[in-house]
């Protein structure tokens, strides 16, 4: 077995490094199809060229789920957020956990834009439609597994018009919608009580920002 040696301290890191990821210089095989389901699982032979490497290659196994949306659902004027909660059975192998909380999420149609599906989400889940929308940005839950890229938004809502009970029953889904004062979902995250990725994401993203939205809210309503 070779063990790829860290580069010296001393060595040079490239300046288009330091900003972030990047593209890599990579040949991949066309997709072995091992299972088909709710998402595809696939296999794929990769070979590496980045950083002078003559060429690594070697196999991958990846759900392919492709663009979703990921939607937190805010009512700056009561103070509140609107969350599902449903079963995930990742959850319940992992941390026994799986009556999970979670912010409103799901896949992009084909053809469908991300805030059109962002909106659809909303309904299907919460029961009612964003007043007003803002894209926050985007990122990759679990790349080491999947190809997933989730876009996350803010949507305004009127809590007091979510449903109790949401989702489709053609996916079957049994989705139960809670809502929490702002500061009690963020006590929940702070507490270690929840294990949703995207859902920490969010709340975090809630934390350091709620009080720009409340007074925004306040100044759209004044």
């Amino acid at each position: 077995m070779t063990i790829r040696q860290p580069r010296p301290d001393t060595e040079d890191i490239a300046t288009d490094e330091r900003r972030g990821d990047l593209p890599s210089l990579v040949r991949q095989s066309p997709p072995e199809t091992l299972a088909r389901g709710f998402r595809d699982y696939e296999r794929f032979s990769v070979t590496l060229h980045d950083r002078g490497n003559p060429g690594l290659t070697f196999e991958r196994e990846v759900l392919r789920s492709g663009a979703v949306v990921g939607v937190l659902p805010v009512d700056f004027v009561r103070r509140q957020i609107v969350l599902t909660r449903q079963f995930r059975l990742g959850g319940h192998l992992a941390r026994n956990r799986g009556d999970m909380v979670e912010i409103v999420a799901g896949r992009v149609d084909a053809g469908e834009q991300p805030e059109d599906a962002a909106r659809r989400e909303c309904y299907e889940e919460i029961g009612t439609s964003p007043l007003a929308l803002q894209r926050l940005f985007e990122f990759c839950p679990a790349p080491a597994l999947s190809d997933e890229l989730m876009t996350l938004f803010l949507a305004h809502v009127d809590a007091t018009r979510a449903s109790l009970r949401g989702g489709l029953a053609h996916e079957d889904e049994e989705i139960a919608v809670v809502r929490y004062g702002i500061p009690e979902a963020i006590e929940l995250l702070h507490s270690g009580e929840l294990y949703s990725g995207p859902t920490i994401v969010a709340l975090q993203w809630l934390a350091r920002n709620w009080q720009v939205g409340e007074r925004q809210a306040a100044m759209q309503t004044a």
